[in-house]
């Protein structure tokens, strides 16, 4: 799609900023963006109590979606989360319960306000729970009205389906009616809303496909569909996964101060990409510093984790963020908002081995991880380098009451006895 010349706002931010895919029916959707109101939707299951990184390049879309004047759809699965989308995985889903998808909805929904203007305006964005649908059909009728509609054989043809498959995973006929659901959900936003463009990650093509067709085929109108590249890291990482775990972007599941530094630590190859998808800064002043030479490109990477960090959690926890960072990597000192992990006192007191410490503190996923570290000279206490994983931390490491633990130059915890 790079090489096409949109005359709509919408697509040609979404081109210029490297958003764009895969699109259906192209000219024909850049048409309708140009000389109207666009209405368009994400699905977001809810299968944790927040969404992650890898979520974020599809909110970025829908708030460029509505910043060049058209109408976003945030679609909460609470229908399909009971079903669990099978795509890219070799495993069927933990089922949760009622309780739990709905605690995770209401979990999830705080993040959308930081991005999207709600309200009841032409193109003010809404929320809606697919489950308000899904779980009113009938068996019998929702197969007699939509399955019908659906062969096997291209069920069968498509990469999710194939590629599981093809593994010899096994696909439970619960997970394979979920391309059936997503389906059904643009039906539905296209009656109740209008809505005529479905977007998502380009491993959801087959799906949005499906969407489509249906809508044509049933009511004989236009709909559309847009996918995003699936983003992995310049070294090959997918995106948002790191030795700590999922980036969360709920605050009380990530700290804005992980947050800013997951965003510093962008390998210098992603850092321009990054920024015109994650941030709002000028396209001619990313640009400028992703052209950096050298060791200046950190500074380009402050730059898109204050900006980043600014759009989710606010400028004041941006500020302390970078200015927690600064004290302990550039100045060699203490931050109060640094991360921070409460121990007992009498731990400390004992004595306890400072692989366990490091597995505790989050720096390290097992002991033999944390013996490596020390060994490789990455592992130090209190800014000192600490070959020894086996020694005791005991309370005479405490330094203004805690223990600063540090695994390699990017990643700092606090210890603290409580």
């Amino acid at each position: 799609m790079t090489d096409t010349a949109f005359k709509s706002d919408f697509l040609k931010v979404l081109q210029e900023r490297g958003y764009i895919h895969q699109i259906t029916h192209p000219a024909e959707l850049d048409e309708l963006a140009a000389n109207g109101v666009v209405t368009a939707y994400i699905g977001f299951d809810a299968t944790a109590p927040s969404l992650h990184v890898g979520s974020l390049i599809q909110i970025m879309m829908l708030k460029r979606l509505q910043e060049t004047g058209h109408k976003p759809i945030v679609l909460m699965g609470g229908g399909t989360t009971k079903i669990g989308d099978p795509t890219d995985k070799d495993q069927s889903r933990p089922l949760l319960t009622e309780a739990q998808i709905q605690a995770n909805i209401a979990s999830i929904k705080t993040v959308f306000a930081k991005f999207l203007r709600f309200g009841d305006g032409p193109t003010d964005a809404v929320m809606v729970d697919n489950d308000a649908w899904l779980s009113k059909f009938g068996y019998v009728e929702f197969l007699r009205d939509y399955g019908v509609h659906f062969t096997v054989n291209r069920m069968l043809a498509f990469d999710s389906v194939k590629a599981r498959l093809e593994r010899e995973q096994p696909m439970t006929f619960l997970e394979f009616n979920y391309m059936l659901m997503q389906s059904v959900d643009f039906l539905e936003l296209a009656r109740k809303f209008g809505c005529v463009l479905q977007m998502g990650g380009s491993d959801q093509w087959g799906n949005i496909v499906n969407g489509v067709e249906l809508i044509r085929r049933v009511e004989g109108k236009p709909s559309f569909g847009l996918t995003t590249p699936l983003l992995s890291t310049a070294s090959g990482q997918k995106m948002g996964k790191t030795v700590g775990g999922a980036v969360w972007l709920n605050a009380d599941m990530r700290s804005p101060y992980d947050y800013w530094q997951f965003w510093r630590n962008t390998e210098d190859a992603d850092v321009g990409r990054f920024m015109r998808l994650f941030t709002d800064l000028p396209l001619d002043e990313i640009a400028r510093l992703e052209k950096l030479p050298g060791a200046e490109i950190n500074e380009a990477k402050k730059v898109l984790a204050n900006a980043a960090t600014t759009m989710l959690h606010g400028a004041a926890e941006a500020e302390k963020a970078a200015a927690a960072a600064q004290a302990a990597f550039e100045q060699g000192g203490l931050s109060a908002d640094l991360p921070t992990v409460e121990v007992a006192a009498g731990l400390l007191e004992a004595g306890v081995q400072l692989a366990d410490l490091t597995v505790t503190a989050g720096l390290a996923g097992s002991k033999g991880e944390a013996r490596r570290l020390a060994q490789g000279g990455g592992l130090r206490v209190n800014d000192k380098a600490e070959p020894d994983a086996n020694r005791a931390i005991t309370s005479a490491d405490l330094a203004d009451g805690v223990v600063k633990l540090s695994a390699g130059k990017k990643k700092i915890v606090l210890v603290k006895p409580v």
